[in-house]
């Protein structure tokens, strides 16, 4: 069964860091582009960041940069975002996905994982 199972999150007060994983499996994964998305609560879900799976295109959403860091190992089969100065306005819930096209929009993603909830506290 093909699928990403994402983890990592939780509660963490305003200007503290989070790390979460996306953890693939199934089949070969050598030409997927994963990406992070979130979404907050009565929100649209928003791109976050996205990672070639030969780590050669990294891209992030504008207001993530700088603050959050997409990075993989492939001997693990993982994508990780670090998340760092992390405010309130961060609090959703972080989904992995993967992609056969470097793209931010989340309907060009096929496989997505059950999200892990970011809580942050002012």
């Amino acid at each position: 069964q093909v699928q990403v199972v994402e983890s990592g999150g939780g509660l963490v007060q305003a200007g503290g860091s989070l790390r979460l994983s996306c953890v693939a499996s199934g089949r070969t994964f050598s030409n997927t582009v994963m990406g992070w998305f979130r979404q907050g609560s009565g929100k649209e879900r928003e791109f976050v960041a996205l990672i070639t799976w030969n780590g050669e295109r990294i891209y992030y959403a504008d207001s993530m940069k700088g603050r959050f860091t997409i990075s993989k190992d492939n001997a693990q089969n993982t994508v990780y975002l670090q998340m760092n100065s992390l405010q309130p306005e961060d609090t959703a819930i972080y989904y992995c996905a993967g992609s056969s096209l470097q793209t931010t929009r989340g309907s060009d993603y096929g496989l997505w994982g059950q999200g892990t909830q970011v809580t942050v506290s002012s």
